[in-house]
């Protein structure tokens, strides 16, 4: 064997029975048994929307959709995100309809579906507020992975730390990515068209 090539021989054979030792190893200890699949995202749910109706998963079939989860009393990154969502909204015209947009509360004690629909009178009409009982909006959150925590304040009242994605469903109710709403709407609109 040539004198130049021995060390690389060497060298290879070391680091293949390495790994091979550390599989058997991990298989040994039980370690490769608990390999994470990716969680899933979205679920069943019942919540009622601004108007009073019943709306669950169900009404996502056959339609892509965003969802964006928040609360009425936000002062900043709910009425921001909502603001650029309709402007998504505006961008794709009549292809808006065949597009659902829910912004579910992670606040069910102070958002009824009367402050929902007060709340969103402000945006684009195609936004749907779903709300429910705090049994509902813990499932739903813990559906979609959502963070949301009650973060009391000094004069008594409350404010939420809660999750500021906005979740891209497509027609059959999967998750696809968190949305980019930092663009241009028309780049934002023709995004969209690809699930409609």
């Amino acid at each position: 064997m040539d004198r130049t090539k021995r060390p690389l021989v060497i060298l290879a054979a070391f680091s293949a029975s390495l790994v091979v030792g550390l599989l058997v190893m991990l298989w040994v200890v039980g370690g490769l048994k608990h390999v994470a699949v990716p969680a899933a995202i979205g679920g069943p749910f019942q919540l009622t929307d601004q108007s009073g109706q019943a709306v669950t998963e169900k009404d996502m079939d056959g339609h892509p959709t965003l969802i964006f989860f928040g609360f009425t009393h936000c002062p900043d990154v709910c009425p921001t995100s909502l603001f650029e969502i309709s402007e998504v909204l505006k961008a794709l015209g009549k292809d808006a309809d065949r597009l659902n947009a829910y912004f579910i509360s992670v606040d069910p004690e102070r958002d009824t579906a009367g402050a929902m629909k007060d709340y969103l009178s402000s945006f684009d009409p195609h936004l749907r507020g779903l709300t429910g009982t705090p049994e509902q909006v813990t499932k739903v959150t813990s559906a979609y992975r959502v963070y949301a925590k009650k973060v009391p304040l000094k004069d008594g009242d409350y404010t939420m730390d809660h999750t500021a994605l906005v979740y891209l469903m497509d027609r059959d109710g999967k998750f696809v990515s968190p949305f980019n709403l930092n663009r241009k709407p028309e780049e934002a609109a023709a995004d969209l068209k690809r699930y409609l």
